[in-house]
């Protein structure tokens, strides 16, 4: 008798929402613990081409750490595609300006780069302060 490896499926997965409270915590463990949850690595069915993962809440997100002087010296750029046309912000401005953005990118930084990973990205939410609009959805609070 022969026995084969069980490939999970999409309807096998029982999407849990979880929330997490980013304060005092350093950008790139952070990151990299949402990343594992949001890709399905927890879970035991894990499957590296089927969305496994679950639904992540991250609050607090304006006081999350960088280390060093990461603040200072890390530089995000964006380019149109037209000529002359990337730009650049350190981390520090675009902290100021859209706290919550340093941390998808540095998880979006985390996933696969294709359609899977386009797509696991819509599962992250973030917000900068302790209020959050998913009660609905009864999310679990996790500890990092």
């Amino acid at each position: 008798m022969k026995k084969y490896t069980y490939s999970a499926k999409r309807s096998d997965n029982k999407e849990n929402w979880c929330v997490i409270d980013a304060k005092d915590l350093v950008l790139g463990r952070l990151a990299s613990q949402i990343a594992y949850r949001i890709r399905g690595k927890h879970n035991p069915l894990f499957t590296p081409h089927v969305d496994m993962g679950d639904w992540v809440v991250v609050i607090n997100a304006d006081k999350v750490r960088l280390t060093g002087n990461k603040l200072d010296q890390k530089t995000y750029y964006r380019h149109s595609g037209y000529i002359g046309s990337i730009k650049s912000a350190t981390a520090k401005e675009l902290f100021e300006k859209k706290p919550g953005e340093v941390l998808k990118k540095a998880v979006r930084g985390m996933l696969p780069k294709n359609r899977l990973g386009r797509k696991l990205c819509k599962k992250l939410f973030v917000y900068a302060g302790d209020q959050h609009p998913h009660a609905a959805q009864k999310p679990e609070p996790i500890e990092i």
